[in-house]
């Protein structure tokens, strides 16, 4: 029985759901990157960053290139880079939507 489309999106946002891997995501969209250059970006312990990394290459949105003992990883498509740019744009929106409110809030507070 296949999975509906609601599941499967559920699993793929489940999926970016961790700080480091967003951030990963994020680093990427400037192009590839070795591994060695992230775990400067990010500062975390390597293998935390090696289990965040695995996660992202078995989800299929990123992939890895050996060279040597360098590994590269990159982004399988732009559209990683837009939903990042949209969730930027929505969590503008929100933000400013707090902050009318506590503006109001301020102003009613100092209108008593």
């Amino acid at each position: 029985m296949p999975v509906p489309l609601y599941e499967a999106k559920a699993e793929f946002f489940r999926m970016l759901g961790h700080p480091v891997r967003i951030r990963v995501l994020e680093l990427l969209q400037d192009g590839p990157a070795p591994v060695r250059d992230l775990l400067t970006a990010i500062e975390i312990e390597p293998s935390s960053l090696s289990q965040q990394l695995a996660i992202l290459r078995r989800s299929g949105i990123v992939t890895a290139t050996r060279t040597g003992s360098t590994v590269v990883y990159e982004l399988t498509g732009g559209d990683v880079a837009e939903l990042l740019g949209a969730a930027r744009r929505v969590l503008s929106v929100l933000a400013a939507g707090r902050q009318d409110l506590l503006d109001e809030l301020r102003g009613a507070e100092a209108g008593r």
